[in-house]
């Protein structure tokens, strides 16, 4: 028994090892650095550009946007209370986006209390801020405490977008690939929660909404689809 035992540590010392010396590999391969880019009116101007060709003006106006995201978080966004009803497993968080401090929380029909209201409001927050972004993140790239430079490769402008306060995990960036009509096709991204720096998420199969702006149906990363689905919108 102890000789098995034995084997086993040495088993699982040596899993760990490889698969530390696998990230690392991976981490230098793969990832790139964010890159350097200029501020100023030329990134902004293409900033603008971006917001017009996805019609971010009726975008500001509508009333509601639900969606599902990896089948399990359900969203109704409330646009212009700053409110979203977050749905989970038997959970519902009436959060308020602005101050989430004032938000509800519910178990079934039970109003949650305490730590476990605390919790409820803090999953509800984290889930909302990241799967709201794989819908509207173009729609974000003015928002407060967020910093754009413009980048030129391979003779095409690309928005360099980065997040110094606010949301989940401050100080991520997105570098934005546009089409010929300024509509986004792509990002690549550094984040705190993506090992890999400089990962491409591709943005396409744009329709139109009931709300007069469009919205990206598919997304997919590495080839494997980012699961938002059931999006609809209320004008």
């Amino acid at each position: 028994m102890k000789r098995f035992l034995k084997i086993l540590g040495k088993s699982l010392l040596f899993l760990l090892g490889f698969l530390l010396l696998a990230g690392i590999v991976l981490k230098i391969v793969f990832s790139e650095d964010v890159p350097q880019g200029t501020t100023g009116p030329k990134a902004d101007e293409l900033a603008y550009n971006i917001l017009d060709a996805i019609n971010n003006k009726e975008f500001t106006q509508v009333q509601e946007i639900h969606w599902t995201f990896a089948g399990k978080n359900r969203y109704r966004w409330k646009v212009q209370q700053n409110l979203v009803d977050v749905y989970w497993d038997d959970y519902r968080v009436a959060y308020q986006t602005y101050f989430p401090n004032i938000s509800f929380a519910f178990k079934g029909s039970q109003r949650l209390e305490g730590e476990e209201r605390d919790k409820a409001i803090a999953y509800a927050q984290k889930n909302f801020n990241n799967d709201s972004f794989w819908v509207v993140a173009p729609h974000k790239i003015f928002d407060a405490g967020t910093t754009r430079k413009l980048v030129v490769e391979d003779g095409k402008e690309q928005l360099l977008v980065t997040y110094n306060s606010g949301g989940t995990t401050p100080g991520d960036s997105y570098l934005w690939e546009v089409d010929e009509n300024f509509k986004p096709v792509a990002f690549k991204m550094w984040t705190s929660i993506i090992p890999l720096d400089g990962v491409r998420a591709t943005w396409s199969d744009w329709k139109m909404t009931s709300g007069g702006f469009p919205l990206a149906g598919s997304h997919s990363l590495y080839g494997i689809k980012i699961p938002v689905t059931e999006v609809s919108v209320v004008p």
